[in-house]
Order: structure tokens, then sequence, then C-alpha cells
């Protein structure tokens, strides 16, 4: 298997620390408000990633963090403090809020049938292991007091921006809010370890610790959880690319630095979602939800189809229109599994070729894209359809859209069909769709006419033409 690292920005093969297993990160959510759905494409990919090697034999253990205490708007002591803003907002207190978030977090991510990581560590139950990752980095040199607060030393770093390739615009992101100057730094780089003099003199959220009543600051969370549950070599970090900087950065100074030795070799970052205003994110206002897509009238696995028919180190361009696209698309695959037959046993020695050339796909540098190409040339291949049903089994164990489950329920709306006439009446519908968008009113009527003679019942969703055959 061949993953971009983005450390070096190249495709190299994956060789985790200990031969079969991999100890696996992911950046969780910040809990003070719904996610929305250009932070699920991380997350979708992520789920992917984790899926496929799971697939391939690999011992995965994945854990997450939630932030639910810490996170500024900007990495210096600017910025409005998220989960504050959220709280405020609601008129709750911060752990109802970041309570509330957490659960609907994990909803969407049922809907999505994203796999929830074998361990989930709220920042707020962790505090201890935060004081004494930052005690043992003040004991080796590399923090500093000032001004109340802990700050960690980056001029002590031969190479403090690891992710260099980023572009400026990369490193730009994170700090969202005009970054005040802290005189308390002696290096412009230099991010809080532990709070205690701040401007949110309100903070609900205080613990007590040798430099006095404060908090974590965002960064040490993640190191900190990482070492406690992963231990002290981590074969890949996870997370959205507006991580790389500062966050990512920062882990890896600071646990490197605690350590003592390097920490992490894979870095996978999942590229943005944009519309045509550019990034999608909370920040610009109205943000579009898991729910707002079902409320439209979305199947949830319509957008994880969209994600999946891009590479995750290329934007991906939504809109509506665009995922209408792709829920037409998701429903005749969906349909044409329907229509395979059922009798027999599948010929596993036959499904070799198409399950390799599969692992092939999702191998060079989890290529989703051709992974389901893959899937749609072994539908169209002269296996059987005990086969056929068999292998789209085996891949949905990676791609995760409920291919044989969907297409139980299809098959249950309706009369039996033969997968060639569930072709032909596909091609028909296509057809008809052709022709009312060419205004040939006529063509259009004909071809309803014939569908209805042959007792196919449509209907218009935003998912598509849905269909069956009248019983």
């Amino acid at each position: 298997m061949e993953l971009t690292n983005t450390l070096t920005m190249k495709k190299e093969a994956f060789i985790p620390h200990e031969p079969g297993k991999v100890k696996m990160y992911t950046c969780g959510p910040t809990v003070y408000h719904f996610a929305q759905i250009g932070n699920y494409r991380s997350y979708i990919m992520e789920d992917v990633l984790e899926k496929f090697l799971r697939h391939e034999g690999y011992d995965v253990q994945r854990v997450m963090n939630i932030t639910d205490v810490g996170h500024l708007s900007s990495d210096a002591d600017t910025g409005e403090d998220k989960m504050l803003k959220g709280a405020k907002r609601e008129h709750k207190s911060v752990m109802e809020i970041a309570q509330f978030y957490t659960d609907a977090f994990f909803k969407d991510c049922e809907k999505l049938n994203i796999r929830k990581p074998d361990t989930v560590v709220p920042a707020t139950t962790r505090i201890g292991d935060f004081i004494e990752m930052v005690e043992t980095l003040l004991k080796k040199g590399y923090a500093y007091e000032a001004g109340g607060n802990v700050y960690f030393d980056t001029g002590k770093l031969p190479n403090y921006y690891v992710f260099g390739n980023q572009s400026g615009e990369d490193l730009a992101v994170g700090v969202r809010d005009s970054v005040d100057a802290d005189d308390n730094k002696r290096n412009k780089t230099d991010f809080v370890l532990w709070f205690t003099k701040s401007k949110f003199e309100d903070q609900e959220l205080k613990w007590e610790s040798p430099w006095g009543l404060g908090y974590p600051g965002w960064h040490i969370e993640c190191s900190a959880i990482s070492v406690k549950e992963l231990g002290e070599y981590l074969d890949i970090h996870c997370g959205g690319i507006d991580n790389a900087f500062p966050h990512h950065t920062n882990e890896i100074a600071q646990s490197e630095a605690y350590l003592g030795h390097p920490w992490c070799k894979y870095w996978f970052h999942v590229l943005h979602l944009v519309d045509a205003g550019g990034k999608m994110s909370k920040s610009r206002g109205e943000f579009i939800t898991v729910s707002l897509l079902e409320e439209k009238g979305f199947d949830p696995l319509s957008y994880r189809f969209f994600c999946l028919q891009s590479h995750y180190r290329k934007p991906l361009t939504f809109s509506f229109e665009s995922l209408q696209n792709a829920a037409q698309a998701y429903q005749k695959l969906i349909t044409r599994i329907a229509a395979l037959p059922k009798d027999g046993e599948p010929d596993r020695e036959g499904a070799k070729p198409f399950r390799e050339k599969f692992s092939q796909a999702l191998g060079s540098d989890l290529n989703t894209s051709l992974g389901l190409t893959v899937l749609y040339d072994m539908l169209k291949s002269d296996l059987s359809g005990p086969t056929k049903r068999w292998l789209a089994a085996d891949f949905d164990q990676v791609l995760s859209l409920d291919l044989l489950e969907a297409a139980e329920k299809a098959a249950h709306k309706g009369g039996e069909v033969s997968e060639a006439e569930a072709a032909e009446i596909e091609a028909l519908i296509e057809k008809r769709a052709q022709a009312r968008k060419n205004k040939d009113w006529a063509a259009a009527d004909a071809i309803r006419d014939a569908l209805s003679a042959r007792r196919v019942v449509m209907k218009d969703t935003p998912d598509g033409v849905q269909w069956h055959i009248e019983k």
C-alpha cells in the first residue's frame, strides 16, 4: 500500500512500526456546534482508510479526541474560545454544550456509515496527562513560564515548519482573527501549553496545576492522548488539511520534544470541500449539515458516495446539483445490484481478479474513484449473480454504502426484475430525462407510457428517479 505522506509530499510505501498492526490517530471535532459536511469529508475518507487497512488484514487501533475545552479560534491568546462561544449562544453550560454536540456528531457519523473509533477521549477527562506532559517539557528545557502562562519554545527546534511544502495560504489557516502581539513569547511561533492568564476571565472550566488555576492549550491534548493510548510510536495521524498548521505542526514539536525521538511517520490530510465561495466552514456563517441534506430529501449515503467519487488529495467542489447527480448514480447502482440473481454459490476463485483490482485501486493512495470503477466493471462482467453479490459485499466492507442492504429494500418495493430488464428500464428512464431536458415532451410522454405498460412505477426525488415494478 502507498499513501501520500504530507510530511514529504510523496507517495510512500506504508510500513507500520510493528508488522501487521496499525496505530492510527484522528483529530476529533470541537463540540461547540453541529459539524458541517466539509468536516465529514475528512471523517469519511479517514473511515475508508481504516476500513481498507482492516480489509487487507491489518489489526487497526484507532483513537480520536473530543475537543471540549481550550480551543481558541487563533493560536495566540486571541479570537473566540469556541466552547465558550457555544455556551453563550445557547445559554447552557460548556459541558452541556459539549455533550449535546458530541452526541449529534456521532449520530451523523452513523448516518454516513462512519465507524466510531475504538477509543474516544474527551479532552476534559485527561487534564492530569496534559499537566504531566507540560511538566516534562519544562524540565527538558523546551518550555518556559511567562506572564502566568506556559509556552513551548520553538526556538529550541532545528526545524519547526515540518510541513514546509504548505503554501502561505495553508499556513495562515487557523489564525482566523487578527493576532495581537504577545509580549510573553520569546519567538512569534511559540504557543501556549497551559493558560492561567487569559482574556477569558469568565472561562467556565479551570483546573488546579503547578502554575495556578487554568486550562490547557488546544494542541497539548492530541499529543498527550495519543501517547497515552497508542504509545511512543504512531503510524498514521489523520486530519483535514487546515490542521497541518498550526495544530499538527505544534503536535509534532511538543511530542518529539517530550519523547526524544521521531513520533509519527505518516500524515494523512484530506483537502477541503469547497463551493463557489471557497472553503466550506462554520466561520462563514450558514453551513450545510447532514440534517439539512436529509431535510432536502437526500440520503446521507448519497453524500458519502459523492465524496468517494473524488480523490482525497484534491479539493472537492460541492453544489446541490452535483450532489443530486451523485444521488442518482447511487440509486442506479443500488437498482442494478437489486436485480442480480441470488440463487447459487459465489465463485470465489473467479472473483479473485476483481478483488485484487479493488485492493490495488485502494492501495494506490486510497483511490476510491478507481475503486468504484472496479465495482462497476465487476457488475458489467460475465460473473454469476451470486458472485457479483459476494464481491459487492466484500467491497462494501470498505466503501460502506450499504450496497446489499439498500438493494434488498429496493427489491422488496415491487416485483422481481432481471438484471438485463433493470438495465433496459434504467436506459429508458435516462432517455426520458434527456427528452424532458430537450423539451421534447412527445418523446418523454411516449417513453413514460411504454414504462407504464411494463408496470414501472416512477417517483422523482432529490436522489433521482426511483422506480419499481408494480406487483
